[in-house]
């Protein structure tokens, strides 16, 4: 199991972010990942930054896409920012909902067509190649190409997605996958078509990773646990799948009240709406209790845990309980 460290804005100001990966690599996780949602702090800054500050621990981004970014902007930011990081960097692009994106206008309806595209373009122009192009969403020239050689041409990729056919999508053509596991019990409904898109493929790449994004909050105490995870229910519950959330008796129907109560800026009122099932969305407790639903989500076919949202009570404190109590649990 490889363990992954997601760091939400909500977490702190960009040094604060910047000061919890290194904290992160620290404590022993293998990579840092940053979420590139609208209207929120740029990503590619923090994981500079990052780079900058830290030596060996791999940097990612979670679901940039090629809507507000276009591939050309996709592939030299990786390309730099793998430079400038000795090869640490991890490009994670997609998305986990059409809402976010569609709040400034955008139609994704194409997400299928247009991340299969990119992956081609970007690829090809990491491998230096002319990617003179005539597809159904992007339309190149000769004049296509990179004026800088990669320090590698083959960048993981891997695909934020949602969705059966999305999933299985990033199984065909990833270098691993980052659907959302929330919640936890999700796990085996995502994974299973991400094996069918693995299956179709003829490399049957042995390196496939499936890093499942969950939300953690940890302490030594379980009730101050379950406390800070009521913001993550509260404000993301209504954006998740009506799938993953039968896994937990629960549907978006549930959701909806918490939902018009988070638009009309009442936070604290959709928090008191939170209910113990809806805690069940993240991985949450002591660390005895994390370890052994960490394990559950190992059971299901996830290869790296991909941990974010609140982290706990006190954030530098759960990554400390990380790195003392449950990754050493997992290592041979």
């Amino acid at each position: 199991m490889r363990f992954g460290l997601r760091l939400i804005e909500y977490l702190g100001s960009v040094p604060d972010l910047v000061r919890l990966a290194v904290a992160g690599e620290k404590a022993g996780f293998d990579s840092v990942w940053f979420p590139h949602d609208t209207f929120m702090r740029h990503t590619w800054v923090t994981t500079s930054a990052v780079a900058a500050a830290t030596k060996r621990i791999r940097i990612g981004s979670v679901g940039t896409n090629p809507y507000t970014t276009h591939p050309v902007e996709l592939a030299t930011y990786a390309a730099t920012l793998d430079e400038l990081s000795g090869g640490r960097f991890i490009l994670g692009m997609g998305l986990h909902t059409l809402d976010m994106i569609g709040w400034a206008g955008v139609d994704a309806s194409d997400y299928l067509q247009r991340h299969r595209e990119a992956v081609h373009l970007i690829r090809g122009l990491w491998r230096g190649e002319v990617m003179e192009y005539d597809g159904e969403v992007y339309q190149w020239g000769p004049e296509c190409y990179l004026r800088f050689k990669p320090l590698r041409p083959d960048i993981p990729i891997y695909l934020s997605a949602f969705g059966e056919d999305f999933l299985r999508l990033s199984g065909e053509i990833g270098d691993g996958s980052l659907p959302m596991i929330t919640p936890p019990a999700s796990a085996g409904q995502m994974i299973a078509p991400i094996r069918e898109g693995l299956a179709a493929r003829s490399d049957h790449p042995e390196s496939y990773v499936v890093s499942g994004c969950g939300w953690l909050s940890l302490s030594t105490e379980r009730a101050a646990a379950s406390e800070v995870m009521k913001n993550l229910a509260a404000y993301f519950g209504p954006y998740l799948e009506d799938r993953a959330l039968r896994a937990i008796g629960l549907s978006a129907s549930d959701f909806a009240p918490l939902r018009e109560l988070v638009d009309a800026g009442n936070m604290e009122q959709a928090r008191e709406r939170v209910t113990p099932s809806m805690l069940r969305l993240g991985i949450s407790g002591t660390p005895a209790e994390v370890i052994a639903q960490i394990r559950e989500l190992a059971e299901a076919g996830v290869n790296e845990v991909n941990l974010g949202g609140p982290l706990g009570p006190d954030p530098e404190e759960a990554i400390r309980l990380m790195g003392e109590e449950v990754i050493p649990a997992f290592r041979d």
